[in-house]
């Protein structure tokens, strides 16, 4: 069954992510939304042992509302490439390190793709909301492209600017905020989101 929130109600967004929190903050500013972020409320990060976005999107909004007695918002999130078998997926932040080197990350795309023809990729992000009494709901956005290299762009973050959108000449680290949440894989998980359960 689905849940609704009410406009003005308070949110947790259940992420330490700074460049993930600047746009779900843009995507929910319109909603009046009073937003406050894991960090802010100083609540850890749990692990993420989910072999798949959803099962790690859902570990993060539960231990955020059970922790904080409120709703909460969590993104799961990752930059796929066919050529690697759908790697890094759901390891992408690993493959950062714990210095969340995304530059050591692309790298290591570029270098394990090699001489490579098939340069598809895709980013996926799963969102989940959930409430202290244990409810979710999830939803799933999906932006297909193509991987580049060298790296373009100093906008986004993570493995933005590697990323060419389908029918698109910008990475997403060339284009604005703006141009990138326009359509983007979380502004598509947001848009199912919003009609299920925001108004």
């Amino acid at each position: 069954m689905s849940r609704r929130l009410a406009r003005g109600e308070r949110l947790v967004v259940a992420s330490h992510n700074k460049g993930k929190l600047a746009e779900i903050d843009e995507l929910l500013a319109p909603l009046g939304m009073d937003v406050v972020s894991a960090g802010a409320l100083g609540l850890a990060e749990p692990d993420e042992p989910a072999p798949d976005f959803v099962g790690n999107a859902r570990i993060k909004a539960l231990a955020a509302a059970t922790a904080s007695g409120l709703p909460a918002l969590a993104d799961d999130s990752g930059f796929c490439v066919a050529a690697l078998g759908g790697a890094p997926g759901v390891l992408s932040a690993r493959w950062a390190g714990p210095s969340r080197d995304f530059g050591a990350a692309m790298a290591r795309v570029n270098d394990e793709l090699a001489e490579a023809i098939d340069r598809r990729a895709w980013f996926v992000s799963v969102l989940c909301l959930a409430w202290p009494d244990g409810h979710t709901q999830t939803f799933m956005g999906r932006e297909a492209g193509h991987a580049v290299w060298p790296p373009r762009g100093a906008n986004g973050f993570g493995y933005d600017a590697m990323f060419v959108p389908t029918g698109g000449v910008k990475t997403f680290g060339e284009m604005s905020a703006a141009e990138k949440n326009a359509s983007n894989h979380r502004a598509r998980a947001f848009a199912q989101i919003l009609v299920a359960c925001f108004g």
